[in-house]
């Protein structure tokens, strides 16, 4: 039914406890700032509205609350970059080395081992973000594929639409998984090793997709579940808020839900992959004909393959 196993997938996730209260601290942090931005906002907005009356007031913080909730967005978007690198890669570089055996150490130390891990095989955080952007490029061709290899096929129309959903609810996965691949090839440059782990991933799509459904689905559930649970405080903050202003409680409850999924049930669903990537791939070698595809299809793919070798991340190149 799937390849991997939820018990490992939690083990693996509770042996990565300083990871885990690393992510709740970021997102819980990006959350406050979401929440201040959009706070500030209603209240620039209801002051400027209100020399005009009072619908006026509530008109301007709805709309002066949705430019700071967006203007948070762009940034968290920029500071995503650092997040990646201080704690999306090396959590999954932790995860992938206790999957494969290797011990860690416990407590910031464990932090500190996985992040060295990272920096071994990507000098920059720039580099990191740069090729992370490139590989998310290239499983947005992957989908473009799929569509291909599937129109042919009466009522494939729904088949590319489901296709096309669950490997975007994977696509923030499956970039992960890649790196800790790269991570785990010492000693081939990044960008090779990145294109070998998205050929392997490419050539496996229908096991891959299989567990992407299955791992979707508990994302979701667990999700809904804890935005259900928020959805009772947030009403009452709503009762609180004047008119239009009680839809502040929702975006109360959003952004906590989305802070939680990605500090908690996010390394879970990573978790998963990983063991189901291994399982998909393993003794196999990358198809050139995959490898000629993807790079018909895709200028990222073709970019991790031809980028300088100073910005491949190889240690005495920069």
């Amino acid at each position: 039914m799937w390849d991997f196993s939820i018990g490992t997938a939690f083990g693996l996730v509770a042996r990565t406890w300083p990871f885990v209260l690393l992510r709740l601290v970021v997102y819980a942090a990006s959350v406050l700032a979401i929440l201040a931005g959009t706070g500030l906002g209603v209240g620039v907005g209801w002051s400027l509205g209100g020399l005009f009356g009072r619908d006026e007031s509530l008109f301007g913080a709805m709309i002066v609350g949705v430019g700071g909730l967006s203007l948070m967005f762009g940034v968290l978007w920029w500071v995503r970059q650092y997040v990646v690198y201080l704690v999306k890669a090396g959590h999954v570089a932790a995860m992938d080395a206790l999957l494969r055996g290797a011990a860690l150490p416990d407590g910031r130390s464990q932090i500190r081992f996985a992040t060295a891990m990272v920096r071994a095989r990507f000098l920059e955080v720039n580099v990191l973000f740069g090729m992370d952007l490139l590989i998310r490029g290239t499983v947005r061709a992957f989908v473009g594929i799929m569509d291909v290899l599937t129109f042919w096929i009466p009522g494939a129309g729904a088949l590319d639409r489901f296709v096309a959903a669950v490997l975007r609810v994977a696509l923030g996965l499956v970039d992960e998984i890649i790196l800790a691949y790269i991570i785990r090839r010492d000693g081939v440059p990044p960008g090779d090793a990145a294109r070998d782990g998205l050929v392997l991933y490419a050539q496996n799509a229908g096991p891959l997709a299989r567990n992407a459904v299955w791992i979707a689905l508990f994302d979701y559930a667990l999700t809904l579940l804890i935005f259900l649970l928020l959805l009772g405080p947030a009403v009452g903050l709503a009762y609180w808020l004047p008119g239009a202003l009680g839809g502040f409680g929702i975006v109360v409850a959003l952004a906590s839900a989305w802070a939680l999924r990605a500090a908690l049930i996010e390394p879970l669903s990573i978790a998963a992959l990983l063991q189901a990537y291994d399982v998909a791939t393993r003794g196999q070698a990358p198809n050139p004909a995959w490898t000629a595809r993807l790079d018909a299809a895709s200028a990222a793919f073709r970019d991790l393959g031809h980028r300088p070798p100073a910005a491949r991340g190889m240690k005495g190149t920069a």
